[in-house]
């Protein structure tokens, strides 16, 4: 049996404008309000995550932001630093997701930066790693994501990473309706989790909580959440719906 509490995370992307993100925010609490056993958070777009958090305030549902810059302050245009994230009620950050790799320019570098800046500010990090569909049919999944993990957490040690959550996210998977199935998910997380033994030890490996994301639905969580490594999900386009969102967040509840 598991002994780690499940995370279900909703990435809402660049998807709704402030009222509808506070809508569906309060839809949310109402119809997850007695889920128990999991924990929920949210990741609305940055214009949203100060009125979506008075929304959520005295809920069981957890504010996260969709990515942060590595500097406290200063002269950077366009970006937000974990200082504004934390006063803007985030506990969560989501780091390295494939869209920020494969759009903005995003790697390895820029994620440890990341993530260090995050863990400076208590925001609990949620590094996303994955491969693509020429890299999984190439064979070259599991050096990817050694790649990944190695250069992603570089020079950081064990104390560092308590608050940390890992999410295995193949880039094949996301927005295209194609997922992985419980065995492939269970085969890297598995191996994810056997990599993070050989750089921090056991106890870390098997306290972590390692996320699936990659078109989660309600139809498929049950069986994936029935994998022993795979606890909880990184959810996208269904978690912009409340009504779906909820159906997954009470399936995970339900199979504990």
């Amino acid at each position: 049996m598991k002994n780690r509490v499940p995370l279900v995370a909703g990435n809402w992307k660049m998807f709704k404008t402030c009222p509808e993100a506070v809508e569906s925010a309060r839809q949310l609490v109402q119809r997850i309000s007695d889920a128990t056993g999991v924990e929920v958070m949210i990741a609305p777009p940055f214009t949203a995550l100060a009125p979506v958090s008075d929304a959520l305030n005295e809920s069981n549902i957890s504010l996260g932001a969709q990515n942060l810059f590595w500097e406290k302050e200063g002269a950077y245009t366009g970006e937000i630093s974990p200082v504004m994230l934390v006063s803007a009620g985030c506990r969560y950050v989501i780091i390295g997701h494939s869209e920020r790799r494969q759009y903005f320019g995003e790697n390895d570098g820029t994620v440890n930066k990341k993530i260090k800046a995050a863990l400076d500010a208590s925001l609990t990090p949620i590094l996303c790693i994955g491969e693509s569909e020429n890299e999984r049919e190439s064979d070259k999944t599991f050096s990817v994501l050694d790649k990944q993990i190695k250069n992603g957490l570089k020079d950081l040690v064990l104390k560092d990473l308590e608050l940390m959550i890992l999410a295995y996210e193949p880039v094949w998977a996301i927005g295209t309706g194609k997922t992985a199935t419980s065995d492939q998910a269970q085969e890297v997380h598995q191996f994810l989790r056997s990599l993070l033994k050989k750089y921090f030890g056991t106890t870390f490996s098997q306290l972590i909580r390692i996320l699936y994301g990659g078109s989660v639905k309600p139809d498929n969580i049950s069986e994936l959440m029935a994998m022993p490594d795979v606890d909880g999900a990184l959810v996208g386009g269904a978690s912009l719906d409340p009504d779906t969102f909820s159906k997954i967040v009470h399936h995970i509840g339900s199979s504990l």
